[in-house]
């Protein structure tokens, strides 16, 4: 429930579907505190929109055509450091919740989220608080307690080139759309690169690939990405 003192909340619909827009702002319109000041269906739109409406908290798909939701969160976050920006996706693989969060999502929420748990996002993340779908809370939770691990050595089946792309690529957080975005192939020519890569080098994870090259001297400090 709004207290009386909280500031009006002006929130931005990212979504590609627009029934799925029609849906939230159905749900927003009708909570107190809370305004929808406009939507978007890709991620060019809604950096033109950020700019142009200047929202406090931005509910933002990932999967959309054109610039996806990871580029626009990246683009935002960077020019708007005030402003929040919550994922809410079908999706929640490794693959695109680090990259994600690493763009700088203030949370992660599922479609499948109760209307008010999305809610409660909202204010939390207007608050400046992280949120984080259980399943997704988890996930981190597991990387961030996993056991260093020890140097590798030299793996007797060698990357080939391009798998040697896609790790450089991997460890600067670059998720397997834009991996393959930079390297002109299918998405799921990415996937079976990094199956192969983490198989290759009996690697768990892409946070400890990033480790990985990092170590070996294939990214910098800079470059890499540990989140990931």
């Amino acid at each position: 429930m709004t207290e009386p003192n909280e500031k009006l909340i002006r929130v931005l619909l990212v979504d590609d579907h627009a029934v799925v827009r029609k849906g939230m702002r159905a749900l927003l319109d009708r909570e107190p505190g809370i305004e929808v000041v406009g939507e978007a269906d890709n991620g060019d739109q809604a950096a033109h929109a950020a700019e142009r409406l200047r929202p406090d908290v931005i509910l933002m798909d990932l999967e959309m055509p054109g610039t996806g939701g990871i580029d626009a969160t990246r683009q935002i976050t960077a020019q708007h450091h005030d402003m929040r920006i919550v994922v809410l996706t079908s999706h929640a693989a490794e693959e695109d919740v680090f990259p994600a969060l690493k763009a700088g999502a203030q949370g992660y929420l599922l479609k499948h989220s109760a209307p008010e748990e999305v809610l409660q996002a909202i204010r939390q993340a207007h608050r400046g608080e992280t949120v984080l779908h259980p399943a997704i809370a988890r996930m981190v939770l597991q990387e961030l307690n996993r056991p260093a691990q020890p140097k590798q050595a030299k793996t007797s089946e060698p990357l080939s080139e391009r798998e040697m792309e896609v790790l450089r690529l991997l460890a600067r957080g670059m998720s397997n759309h834009e991996i393959a975005d930079t390297l002109v192939v299918g998405e799921a020519t990415v996937r079976s690169h990094v199956s192969s890569i983490l198989r290759k080098l009996q690697l768990a994870s892409r946070t400890q690939a990033a480790l990985y090259a990092l170590r070996e001297g294939l990214a910098s400090l800079d470059e890499a990405d540990l989140s990931c």
